[in-house]
């Protein structure tokens, strides 16, 4: 029971601190701008970690790395101690468990990111928030809307885009039952 509670403390900090780090770093990628409120809680949540990697890591190709290697070094620490009471897991084998928990994350946060999108075409296209989440999906939906074309006014490329990300997710899931 208690294994249970520390594993829920655990995951929920680290999915909520690592979410700020991808968010960040995808912000920082697609180069947008966002709401003063958004950008102060993922500011504020995350430079405590990616101030010091800075100095370690700097950013290269118009990309901040250090919010990427901080998610990473997140998923690391959450996955040992969840793992700290289950068995003794080999090293190599832990790192690529939180790489593959990482990507999860990733995957769920853009799956996120385009169900609001959808519930902001259908309830309010004019929402503060709307320009943001739509900025941040376009690099996703951009390569399947040149494919999809639209049915009767309405663009299929969330859906096709959360078909693959539940696709991939699947598949990461099934990797991560091997290791385990």
């Amino acid at each position: 029971m208690l294994h249970g509670i520390l594993t829920l403390i655990v995951g929920t900090v680290a999915v909520v601190v690592a979410g700020a780090l991808l968010l960040r770093f995808w912000m920082q990628a697609v180069r947008v701008r966002p709401p003063t409120s958004i950008a102060q809680f993922v500011f504020r949540l995350s430079d405590w970690l990616v101030l010091p990697l800075r100095r370690f890591l700097p950013g290269a190709g118009g990309l901040d790395w250090s919010c990427l290697v901080g998610a990473y070094l997140i998923a690391v620490l959450a996955t040992t101690i969840e793992m700290l009471f289950v068995s003794p897991f080999p090293f190599p084998e832990l790192l690529l468990l939180a790489l593959l928990r990482l990507l999860q994350w990733a995957f769920y946060g853009w799956m996120g990111l385009l169900i609001i999108e959808a519930v902001f075409s259908w309830i309010n296209p004019q929402a503060p928030l709307a320009p943001l989440v739509r900025a941040l999906n376009e690099p996703l939906l951009r390569p399947l809307r040149r494919i999809i074309p639209l049915v009767g006014n309405i663009d299929l490329s969330p859906l096709a885009a959360l078909l693959i990300l539940q696709v991939l997710l699947q598949v990461l899931s099934r990797l991560v039952l091997s290791l385990v």
